[in-house]
């Protein structure tokens, strides 16, 4: 996997193309589409691609947790393997 790269003109980094990670281990409490109740963490979002792209970026029917969650170094690592692991692990210290 590439390095996170740094965006200087936002001053954040920008996602790893392909990762998803986000898009698996998130548990999502809003509607999306094709997954009116949300999805629970550990469940692939049907808005997933097979390239593991959004299918909804962009669009005004994507989460909002989706559109404010930021790539960082700790979380991404260095591929979507340890971004599953450390999520998860968010997931578990945050979930009721």
């Amino acid at each position: 996997m590439t390095a996170l790269k740094f965006d200087a003109a936002s001053g954040r980094y920008e996602c790893r193309a392909g990762c998803g990670a986000c898009c698996i281990a998130l548990s999502i409490s809003s509607p999306i589409p094709g997954m009116p109740q949300g999805k629970p963490a550990g469940v692939r979002c049907v808005q997933l691609t097979d390239d593991n792209r959004c299918g909804i970026f962009g669009s005004p029917e994507r989460p909002e947790v989706c559109g404010r969650l930021r790539p960082e170094p700790a979380m991404c690592g260095d591929g979507a393997a340890h971004a599953l692991v450390w999520i998860a692990a968010l997931e578990a210290q945050t979930s009721p």
